[in-house]
């Protein structure tokens, strides 16, 4: 069994699968959520010295519990208490991503937030100034192309801190 639970969330389509996939290596265990049709995946990744069980909650809009999908991510979170989540976001499309992520941090998870797809927001010439968005948004920001592989180092070492000099939040134990 695994020392943490680290939950995924995000949109639908901004790449959580991939980063699910770029942490376990894919050694995943798809289920459902009980007496739900919405699948469930599970994997693990270690960390350091400690093993992490990896939640890929359903890609959700918002945490506002009208959908099944929305209602499984917000009991998740609140629930379950995942030691960390980190939410996935489509960089190339920042501006719709940001509801779910405004509504985390209103929860006061311990959270990191993840900007993929940073290779094809830089194709369309977008930038982002990483530093400004940390300092706006008071929690880790790692830039990443899963896709590629590019930032699973720094997710893995960013979320090791975290998890470090944070309180256990009653995940997985």
């Amino acid at each position: 069994m695994a020392d943490l639970t680290i939950a995924l969330a995000g949109n639908p389509n901004v790449g959580k699968s991939t980063v699910f996939n770029a942490l376990t290596g894919m050694r995943q265990h798809v289920g459902n959520w009980p007496g739900k049709t919405v699948e469930r995946k599970e994997g693990v990744v270690t960390l350091g010295t400690q093993t992490a069980t990896i939640v890929d909650l359903p890609g959700t809009y918002s945490l506002t519990a009208r959908s099944l999908e929305e209602q499984i991510a917000r009991d998740f979170i609140i629930r379950e208490r995942p030691d960390a989540v980190v939410n996935v976001l489509d960089v190339a499309n920042l501006e719709r991503n940001l509801y779910l992520t405004a509504q985390l941090l209103e929860m006061e998870v311990p959270l990191v937030l993840v900007l993929n797809m940073v290779d094809v927001a830089n194709a369309r010439g977008l930038v982002l100034d990483q530093q400004a968005f940390v300092a706006e948004m008071g929690v880790p920001v790692v830039m990443m192309a899963a896709s590629r592989g590019q930032g699973m180092d720094e997710l893995k070492r960013v979320l090791n801190q975290l998890i470090a000099s944070a309180p256990v939040r009653g995940g997985v134990a």
